[in-house]
C-alpha cells in the first residue's frame, strides 16, 4: 500500500538544463587542435621576424578559451519545476548558485504562451494572480512546446484534486 498521501503526490517533475553540445574531454581536444593551429600559423611569422604576431595567435587562444568557460559557466543554470495537487513549485538557480523559489496554487495557473508561425514556441511563462515568471528558456521552441503540453497535462490533473483509491 502507498504511504503517501494522494495530496502529496508529484504528478510532474522536471529539470531543465542549458543544452551543450561539446562535452569537456571534447572541449580539452577542441582546445588543443585550435592551439596546435595557431601556433603553426605563427610559426613561418616569427621566423621572417614578424614575431608580435605570435602574441596576437596567442590572445586569440586566451579569448577562446575564456569564451569556451563563460558558456561552460552558463551551463549551470537550471530551473526546476514540480507540481502536485496543491502546489506547483518552480526553482530557478542562476550559474552563481542563487536560488529563487516560487510557489504557486495550481488552480490558479495559467500558461502564458508567445508563439511565432515560423518559429514555434518562443516564450513560455507561468503565470498566477499578476505574478508571471518565464520558464524554459534553455528549451528550443519544439521541446519548449513538448514541455508546455506536459506542464498543462499535470495542472489540469491538479485541478481535478487528489484521487484516493478505495481499496
Amino acid at each position: 500500500m502507498d504511504q503517501t498521501a494522494p495530496v502529496d503526490k508529484t504528478l510532474f517533475s522536471a529539470r531543465l538544463t542549458p543544452h551543450r553540445s561539446l562535452t569537456q574531454s571534447n572541449f580539452r581536444l577542441l582546445m588543443m587542435i585550435f592551439c596546435g593551429a595557431a601556433f603553426v600559423t605563427a610559426l613561418p611569422f616569427l621566423f621572417l621576424g614578424a614575431w608580435p604576431v605570435m602574441g596576437f595567435m596567442g590572445f586569440d587562444v586566451v579569448l577562446f578559451y575564456v569564451a569556451f568557460r563563460a558558456n561552460y559557466r552558463d551551463a549551470r543554470a537550471y530551473e526546476d519545476v514540480s507540481v502536485t495537487a496543491l502546489d506547483l513549485h518552480l526553482a530557478k538557480v542562476s550559474p552563481q548558485g542563487a536560488r529563487a523559489d516560487y510557489h504557486f496554487n495550481p488552480l490558479w495557473v495559467r500558461l502564458e504562451k508567445e508563439e511565432d508561425e515560423e518559429f514555434g514556441l518562443q516564450k513560455l511563462a507561468v503565470a498566477s494572480r499578476g505574478a508571471s515568471i518565464e520558464v524554459a528558456n534553455y528549451l528550443d521552441p519544439d521541446r519548449k512546446a513538448a514541455f508546455a503540453r506536459d506542464l498543462s497535462g499535470a495542472l489540469a490533473e491538479a485541478r481535478r484534486g487528489p484521487r484516493y483509491d478505495h481499496e
